[in-house]
């Protein structure tokens, strides 16, 4: 009997390949596989959980939708929330004198309804 090797061998399943010479980023690999939501954005990020009350959740919600009615634009609330702490980053605001989440909200709304 004459034994020939059809298919694939342990050893070529299992071999080392070679290794790329630089690491690939998390979007060059989203580009390459061309699946799911294309990144928005290339800074690095942490996932953090937040406790809101159930009238801020049912208020972005409704914000999303509003703003998805006039402008056909997905906002998430996740978007609307970084755009509101972007916004108080950005603005200069010293906040370091509040004491309670009631003194900041205090103070941001008497800013915004001038």
């Amino acid at each position: 009997m004459n034994s020939t090797k059809v298919g694939k061998q342990l050893d070529d399943i299992f071999a080392k390949k070679p290794t790329a010479t630089r690491p690939v980023t998390a979007v060059q690999e989203a580009e390459k596989r061309g699946r799911g939501r294309p990144p928005l954005h290339t800074e690095e990020w942490t996932k953090v959980t937040v406790v809101l009350r159930d009238k801020q959740i049912h208020w972005l919600d409704k914000l999303s939708a509003e703003i998805r009615l006039k402008t056909k634009a997905a906002v998430s609330r996740a978007e609307i929330l970084r755009a509101l702490v972007a916004a108080a980053e950005q603005s200069g605001l010293d906040l370091t004198t509040a004491k309670s989440e009631k003194e900041i909200t205090s103070f941001l709304v008497g800013l915004l309804s001038r």
